[in-house]
C-alpha cells in the first residue's frame, strides 16, 4: 500500500527510472565479461608459450583491444545509468514534495489538527530525503547487486562448478547475519522520527516565541528542553548505528573467508588435477568474481540499511498522501451564493469524535443578509467554533448551517470561501510587500482600489507614513509591524475580496477604541449589503450591532440588541458593567 502510494509520484520520471536499471544491466554484463576475457588472454598466451610460438604480442593486442572496448562501454553505460538515476531520484523527490504540499493544502482544519506542524515539516524535508536516497539505491544499486551476483555466479560455475560451492556456503551465512541486523535496527528507526518531530517542534516554538522567551529570560530553560529532545534523537541513532556497524565487519569476514577458500581449494584443485579441472588464470578470474559477488552483497546490505531507515519515512509520507480531507465536496456543487444570510439549524459541533464534550450545542440562529451581528462570550464559549462553521472550515456534527439559503455542504468550497472573508483571531501576514499581502484578497486589485480599502480599514494612515509606502517589505509573520497595524492590514485584505459575509474574530483587539469606531463606521457606510459578524471582548465594539449573540459554554445564552441584553442577559450586563465601571474609575 505504501509503495503503491509513493509510486504515483514518479509520473514523468518513469522513463528515466526504467533506463537506469537497463544501463546498469549492460554495465554489469560487460564488467563480468572482462575477468573471463582476461583469463582467456592469459591462457592463450600460456598455450602460445608452451607451443614455442612468437604470436604472444598479437594475442595481447587482440585481447587488449577487446578489453579496452569493453572497459569503455562499461564506463559509458555506468555514466548513463548515473545520469538517469540522478534525474529519476531528484524528480521523484520533487514530485513527492509537491504531492505532500498539495495534500496539506487540501486538508480541512480537522485534518491539520491530526498532524503537528513540526511533523509535516519533517515529512517534507528529512523523510523525503530518506525516501529519495532509498529510491536512488533501489533503481541503481539494488539492480546492480543481484544482477552482478547472478552473472558473476554463473561465470564462476561455468569456470569451475566445484569452486563455486564456496559461494553457496558464504552467501547464506551472510544473509542470516543481515537479517538479524535489520530486525534489530528497524524498530529504532521507526520510533526515532517521532522524536525528530518533537525536536523540530522545540525549534519552531522557540523561534516563533523568541520575544516571549527573552522577555521571561527563559533561554536556559529552552536550551535544556532542546538538549533533551536532541539527546533522545542522538541516543536512538547511536543504538541503531551500533547495530548497523556490525554490517561492515560481517562483510569483511565473508570477503576474506571466500578469498581464502578460493585460494586454498583452488590451488589444491590445480595441483591435484594438474590443471585439467582448473587453471591458474581461472583462479584469478574466480577471485575477481568472488570480489564482485561480495562487493555486490555489501552494496545490497547498504541498500537494506537505507531501506530500513526510509521505511518509516515512507510510511509517514504515505500517511499524509492517503489522508482524505474531512471536508467532502458534493458531486454537483452549488456555484453561486445568493446573499449573505446565515441560518444555524440545531447545530452541534465537536472537534473530534473522541472529544468529551461538544464545543457547540443546540445552536439555532438567523442572521439576515446585510446585518451587523456581534458575538460575545467568555474564553471557551464557542465563539471561534461558531464562525468557522460558516465558511466550512469544519463540518457540523449535527444540524446544518445555511448560507444564502443553501446548506454549506452543498457549495463548491472555493465559491463559498470566496464569498466569506474571515479575519481570524491570529492575524498572519506573509513575507513580501504590503501590496503582495493585500492582493491575497484580490490578485487583480489596482493600486487605487487598495488605497481606498486601506482607508476604510484605517490602514492607509500608517502606510502612507512608511518610507516605501505600499511597497514596504513585510517580514515573515509581520514581525516588523505592530499588532494593531497587522490587524488593519488583515481587515483590508479581507475587504478586497468583496465578500457577501465578513467575519472579524476579535480582529480589532489591538487597535484603540477611536480606530475601532472608525472601522465600524466605514463598514456601515461602505459595505451596507455585506453581512458583518464581529467577535469582540469589548462591548463598545458590538453595542451598535443590529443584534448581539451571547454565548456561554457552547450554547446561546441570549440574543438581542444592546438595550435588550442589558435587561435580560446577566452575562452581558456583568461584562458591560465591569468595562464601563473600569473606564469610570480610570
Amino acid at each position: 500500500m505504501v509503495l503503491k502510494t509513493l509510486a504515483k509520484s514518479i509520473r514523468e520520471y518513469k522513463t528515466a527510472s526504467i533506463l537506469t536499471p537497463v544501463f546498469i544491466a549492460l554495465e554489469v554484463i560487460i564488467e563480468c565479461m572482462i575477468p573471463w576475457l582476461t583469463a582467456e588472454m592469459v591462457s592463450a598466451i600460456e598455450a602460445e608459450i608452451a607451443r614455442g610460438g612468437n604470436e604472444g604480442l598479437s594475442i595481447i593486442l587482440k585481447y587488449g583491444l577487446w578489453l579496452i572496448l569493453l572497459a569503455a562501454l562499461s564506463l559509458t553505460f555506468g555514466a548513463l545509468s548515473a545520469h538517469f538515476c540522478a534525474i529519476a531520484s531528484c524528480g521523484f523527490a520533487k514530485n513527492l514534495r509537491h504531492d505532500l504540499y498539495a495534500s496539506v493544502q487540501k486538508f480541512s482544519f480537522s485534518n491539520m489538527d491530526k498532524f503537528s506542524t513540526s511533523g509535516l515539516v519533517t515529512r517534507l524535508t528529512t523523510d523525503v530525503t530518506n525516501v529519495q536516497m532509498a529510491y536512488m539505491m533501489i533503481i541503481r544499486t539494488a539492480v546492480r547487486g543481484p544482477l552482478m551476483i547472478a552473472v558473476a555466479l554463473t561465470m564462476a560455475i561455468a569456470i569451475s562448478p566445484k569452486m563455486s560451492l564456496a559461494f553457496a556456503v558464504i552467501v547464506p551465512f551472510l544473509a542470516i547475519g543481515l537479517f538479524f541486523i535489520i530486525r534489530g535496527a528497524h524498530p529504532i528507526f521507526k520510533s526515532v522520527f517521532k522524536k525528530y518531530d518533537r525536536l523540530n517542534e522545540s525549534v519552531q516554538e522557540n523561534v516563533h516565541g523568541i520575544r516571549v522567551v527573552k522577555a521571561y529570560v527563559r533561554e536556559d530553560h529552552e536550551k535544556k528542553k532542546f538538549a533533551s529532545a536532541s539527546d533522545e534523537v542522538a541516543g536512538d541513532f547511536t543504538r541503531a548505528e551500533k547495530i548497523l556497524a556490525l554490517n561492515n565487519p560481517l562483510m569483511q569476514f565473508c570477503f576474506n573467508a571466500i578469498m581464502l577458500m578460493v585460494c586454498f581449494f583452488g590451488t589444491r584443485l590445480v595441483v591435484t588435477s594438474n590443471g585439467s579441472e582448473l587453471a591458474i588464470p581461472e583462479i584469478s578470474a574466480l577471485l575477481t568474481y568472488g570480489a564482485q559477488i561480495l562487493m555486490s552483497l555489501m552494496m545490497l546490505s547498504m541498500i537494506i540499511v537505507m531501506i530500513v531507515m526510509s521505511a518509516a519515512s515512507a510510511a509517514r509520507i504515505a500517511e499524509v498522501l492517503n489522508e482524505e480531507s474531512a471536508i467532502k465536496a458534493p458531486e454537483t456543487p452549488v456555484t453561486e451564493v445568493a446573499d449573505g444570510s446565515i441560518i444555524f439549524k440545531n447545530v452541534s459541533f465537536r472537534y473530534s469524535e473522541k472529544a468529551e464534550r461538544a464545543s457547540l450545542e443546540a445552536i439555532n440562529l438567523y442572521i439576515a443578509s446585510g446585518e451587523t451581528v456581534g458575538i460575545l462570550g467568555g474564553t471557551g464559549s464557542g465563539k471561534t467554533s461558531l464562525i468557522q462553521l460558516i465558511s466550512r472550515l469544519y463540518d457540523v456534527t449535527e444540524g446544518a448551517v445555511l448560507v444564502g439559503g443553501v446548506d454549506v455542504r452543498e457549495y463548491d468550497l472555493e465559491v463559498l470561501r470566496n464569498e466569506v472573508s474571515v479575519v481570524l483571531q491570529k492575524n498572519l501576514l506573509f513575507s513580501g510587500s504590503i501590496k503582495d499581502n493585500l492582493r491575497w484578497g484580490d490578485p487583480n486589485a489596482s493600486d487605487e482600489e487598495m488605497i481606498r480599502i486601506c482607508k476604510l480599514s484605517q490602514a492607509d494612515e500608517f502606510i502612507s507614513r512608511l518610507p516605501d509606502g505600499y511597497d514596504t517589505h513585510i517580514e515573515q509573520g509581520g514581525t516588523n509591524v505592530s499588532g494593531g497595524q497587522k490587524q488593519r492590514l488583515c481587515i483590508a485584505r479581507a475587504l478586497l475580496k468583496k465578500p457577501k459575509i465578513l467575519i472579524l474574530d476579535d480582529s480589532t483587539s489591538a487597535v484603540d477604541t477611536k480606530t475601532d469606531a472608525l472601522i465600524r463606521k466605514a463598514f456601515a457606510e461602505e459595505i451596507p449589503d455585506t453581512t458583518k459578524i464581529i467577535i469582540a471582548q469589548r462591548v463598545s465594539s458590538v453595542e451598535h450591532a443590529d443584534k448581539i449573540v451571547v454565548l456561554d459554554g457552547g450554547r446561546i445564552e441570549s440574543v438581542g440588541t444592546h438595550e435588550e441584553l442589558l435587561l435580560k442577559s446577566p452575562i452581558y450586563r456583568e461584562v458591560y458593567e465591569s468595562q464601563t465601571k473600569g473606564g469610570d474609575a480610570e
